[in-house]
């Protein structure tokens, strides 16, 4: 998660204040949304599944939200992308509380 998907959710959930500005950068967030939307579906397989419904319904959440990222990115459009900015995080959030036992505590 560390190395792949959270800087591939940060491309995303940051998208108002690194707004892509060159064919590159679009050509990078579209890959990096890329990454969110096979992650999700990674996270489903079985040797990465953990019990309960909450880590499926979420890992389907943030596939969803990266492969609706990915045809905004296409399509360049960043009001699709900031609209998953809840979406996306919530996904995030709502698995985190179900599977980090100290998740929001602090430290």
């Amino acid at each position: 998660m560390i190395d792949v998907i959270y800087p591939a959710s940060d491309a995303v959930l940051y998208i108002t204040t690194r707004t892509p500005e060159s064919e590159a950068d679009w050509q990078v967030l579209q890959m990096k949304a890329l990454m969110l939307a096979e992650s999700g579906t990674l996270l489903q397989l079985p040797a990465r599944t953990r019990p309960g419904e909450a880590w499926t319904a979420e890992a389907k959440a943030m596939g969803d939200a990266g492969a609706r990222a990915y045809r905004a990115a296409k399509a360049r459009d960043l009001d699709a992308l900031a609209a998953l900015n809840d979406p996306l995080y919530m996904s995030c959030v709502n698995c985190h509380r179900a599977y980090r036992p100290d998740y929001g505590r602090g430290r």
